[in-house]
């Protein structure tokens, strides 16, 4: 492996999904499966999955940014904890928290191959000034 997995994960999160189309290529894997489990229940993607839902994010947002609280390294394992904070197109001078993350990453030939993915919408109750400082990023 020619970079570090933490610094591949870095590298995803850090880039800019909405305006570099190809994002999806540099970082993901062909064989990629992600598990994901969200408030609507488990599921399952792949490659081109994740492709489609990066195109529907690309459509529905004005700006996005990742706010990464927790990396942990773990040979070609990666456990990252994050938060995404969007901007509407109707309504882009206002940010907005959208979902709590934490995922699993398998690296495999320098792309993230096997993922687990949990999040957990914001919500009115979310203290994330007091919980969410950043560790071990």
């Amino acid at each position: 492996m020619t970079t570090s997995a933490k610094e591949i994960v870095k590298s995803f999160y850090n880039s800019d999904l909405l305006k570099d189309d190809t994002i999806i290529e540099k970082h993901f894997h062909p064989e990629l499966t992600l598990i994901w489990n969200s408030a609507d229940g488990m599921s399952i993607m792949n490659y081109d999955d994740i492709y489609l839902f990066f195109e529907e994010i690309r459509k529905s947002y004005a700006d996005m940014r990742v706010e990464i609280s927790h990396i942990l390294e773990d040979d070609t394992f990666i456990t990252i904890r994050y938060k995404y904070y969007i901007r509407t197109l109707e309504n882009p001078d206002e940010e907005l928290g959208i979902a709590h993350f934490i995922a699993i990453w398998e690296i495999k030939d320098d792309k993230l191959y096997k993922g687990y993915q949990v999040s957990q919408p914001v919500t009115k109750k979310d203290e994330t000034e007091k919980s969410y400082h950043r560790v071990k990023v």
